[in-house]
């Protein structure tokens, strides 16, 4: 299963090309629909599976992640991670600020 389609993948920023920026861009949206966890990519390393972003769950905080693993992740219900399609991208401190993006 693709959580993110490649072409989408592939327009993103690659990993580190934002890290001088005090706000960067949330570009996608990943959540658990039966769970309280949701991932904000901000950049990606396609090669590895591994993005960099922000991650609301029983905390929050920046960091990297795996796309292999986050697609394995099951919530109560056993539903997968889902990526959201109304999503648009959003400035980090919005999404910090806001608990409903």
């Amino acid at each position: 299963m693709e959580l993110i389609p490649q072409e989408l993948l592939k327009t993103l920023p690659k990993l580190y090309e934002t890290q001088d920026e005090n706000d960067p861009l949330c570009h996608i949206k990943l959540f658990t629909p039966d769970a309280n966890f949701t991932w904000y990519v901000i950049e990606v390393s396609i090669d590895e599976n591994l993005c960099y972003g922000y991650v609301k769950g029983l905390e929050n905080e920046l960091g990297y992640f795996s796309l292999d693993e986050i697609a394995d992740i099951r919530g109560s219900l056993g539903l997968k991670v889902e990526i959201d399609s109304l999503f648009k991208p959003t400035l980090l401190s919005k999404i910090r600020s806001n608990t409903d993006v």
